[in-house]
């Protein structure tokens, strides 16, 4: 399973960042698949993404809302929400683990051989408040003499625009080091920082500040496939947690928001105890019966 989820983000990473004329014309690609929002966080700005950016349209969104008429709000910005919260009750977090460029990346750079740590839980907590303040307020309240309000996130915050966007802009682009200044440098230092840490602790960026999988993860107890816990099959072995890049006790919260199911508990559990599918609504599934006595 675990070769078969490396062939997937290796071919939506490659896939969804495959415009290869950038250097040869518009240093952007702006055709038609950039209405389409990539379902994990990539960079609209990089030179070869396709896709938008689904936070990134979310500002941009929340942005404008003073600036749009009355009644003109179920444009493009609520499409995208109803996209995301879409996905979100279909799969939860299922996008961060299996289609993130941004998480791929972190993923590569912890099997760097190295010491490894565990994150303080807390933390987890911060990505909401990321989404809150970064994503939904401050484009709101902090606005322009026009009305209009700025995508903080993508300013002050996202390292995945820092390094599929901008390092890129600036290599095709150099004149653009003219214009610099304190935004970028602080992206740099939170993206070298992001980037050293994922080789000490998995996905640091996801778990602690990430506001797509804080989204994704408000669905997790509602979507529609799940992780299933079968407790009378679990001998508390917990080969489940060692192996998991997120720190998700299955035995615990087979639910947990901070699952992006990327199955590897599964692969690692030897009784059985956990399985992968539909969520049955109308009762628990009978599984709950060891596989053997």
């Amino acid at each position: 399973m675990q070769t078969f989820r490396w062939l997937v983000q290796t071919l939506v990473t490659l896939g969804t960042n495959s415009y290869l004329l950038f250097p040869f014309g518009s240093v952007i690609y702006q055709g038609p698949l950039k209405a389409v929002c990539h379902p994990g966080l990539n960079c609209y700005s990089c030179p070869a993404a396709l896709l938008s950016c689904p936070v990134g349209a979310v500002q941009n969104f929340v942005a404008s809302l003073r600036f749009s008429a009355p009644g003109s709000w179920p444009h493009l910005g609520t499409m995208v929400i109803g996209y995301l919260g879409f996905i979100g009750t279909l799969v939860g977090r299922l996008p961060c683990g299996w289609f993130c460029p941004f998480g791929f990346i972190q993923d590569l750079l912890f099997k760097i051989r190295s010491p490894k740590f565990a994150l303080w839980a807390p933390l987890r907590w911060v990505k909401y408040g990321v989404l809150v303040i970064l994503v939904l307020l401050l484009p709101l309240l902090l606005i322009d003499r026009y009305g209009l309000g700025q995508p903080w996130f993508c300013k002050l915050l996202c390292p995945s625009g820092t390094l599929l966007g901008a390092i890129p802009l600036i290599l095709v682009k150099p004149d653009l080091w003219q214009t610099l200044g304190f935004y970028f440098w602080n992206k740099i230092t939170i993206l070298a920082i992001l980037l050293v840490t994922a080789v000490f602790i998995s996905r640091p960026f996801c778990r602690v500040l990430c506001p797509l999988g804080a989204f994704y993860g408000l669905f997790s107890r509602m979507t529609l496939v799940h992780l299933e816990y079968i407790p009378g099959n679990c001998v508390q072995c917990q080969a489940c947690v060692r192996v998991c890049p997120t720190g998700v006790k299955p035995y615990e919260d087979a639910h947990s928001p901070e699952c992006i199911m990327c199955l590897r508990c599964l692969d690692a559990c030897a009784f059985h105890a956990l399985d992968f599918g539909l969520r049955q609504y109308m009762g628990d599934r009978p599984g709950s019966k060891p596989v053997n006595s």
